[in-house]
């Protein structure tokens, strides 16, 4: 088969295209810099230069695959993040349809079947839309919460602290990204499929930012408080950092719009369950 990976790179795009070139298949790694492959992969790679929001550049990557692992690329800093999800939704549909593409497995994030009202993941929900239009099977991946977002907070860890804008008891899936692209790779190789379908993507077990302190102070050997940060305070602190309104809306809307009452599509089930555990995960990357 002739697969296309995209933000091959990326935590779990990169877990995809070794996958791949594990099982046999010389994958097309779409990037905007081919010279960010790692050198061992040299040879069992093609490598083809485009920007996702480019269409032309996407269309002649895409000629001829038999199945795509799309994910939206993260928007340049100070730009608007559902602006950049609309364009790679209009770029990925019109690559699926011109160049009939069997299989799409689409990363999307759990909350996007609420399509309004979660911040950045209301890109997500319009990507799916924008697949599920082009009538081609397509495996939207609902993912759970990466633990790779606690490395931006490493410093504060240390010290002794996890600041969240999620409400302390409000669980979630955390899931680590290495597993997400297990079962991105599974679907990837496995038989056809027709239609749509919506698979969540887990993790072990949810656990609210009270929980996950408690296995970081676990894991690194002392006390990690979780801190609720209100609303307000959150998004004053992302434009203290020089964001723009939309961004600020993107990264705080997903906290204010996925508490307070909604409940996921998909139930946790064997199916969306993934192995790796938090603790795990936080022993090789956030030990002391």
């Amino acid at each position: 088969m002739r697969i296309v990976v995209t933000t091959p790179t990326g935590n779990v795009g990169s877990r995809v295209l070794r996958l791949l070139v594990q099982a046999g298949v010389r994958p097309v790694a779409l990037l905007r810099d081919p010279a960010r492959l790692p050198p061992e992969l040299s040879g069992l790679v093609e490598a083809v230069r485009a920007d996702q929001t480019d269409r032309d550049a996407v269309l002649r990557a895409t000629a001829g695959a038999d199945r795509l692992y799309w994910v939206n690329p993260p928007a340049p800093f100070g730009s608007d993040p559902l602006a950049q999800h609309a364009a790679c939704a209009r770029v990925v549909s019109d690559a699926v349809r011109e160049n009939g593409i069997g299989g799409v497995v689409f990363q999307s994030s759990a909350g996007a079947e609420k399509r309004h009202g979660a911040g950045d993941i209301d890109g997500l929900g319009a990507t799916e839309e924008a697949l599920d239009a082009t009538g081609a099977p397509v495996v939207h991946l609902r993912c759970g919460y990466f633990t790779t977002n606690l490395l931006m907070s490493a410093d504060e860890i240390a010290a002794g602290t996890l600041s969240t804008p999620w409400p302390l008891d409000h669980p979630l899936p955390w899931v680590v990204p290495r597993d997400i692209g297990d079962v991105a790779a599974a679907r990837l190789l496995g038989p056809a499929w027709t239609g749509r379908v919506v698979q969540g993507v887990h993790g072990p077990a949810d656990l609210s930012f009270t929980d996950v302190a408690e296995v970081l102070a676990g894991v690194r050997g002392h006390p990690v408080r979780a801190v609720h940060v209100p609303d307000a305070e959150f998004r004053a602190m992302l434009g203290g950092v020089g964001m723009t309104p939309a961004e600020i809306d993107a990264i705080a809307g997903m906290a204010a719009g996925l508490t307070g009452g909604f409940v996921p599509e998909q139930p946790r089930a064997v199916i969306t369950t993934t192995p790796t555990t938090l603790r795990s995960w936080a022993a090789e990357h956030l030990r002391a």
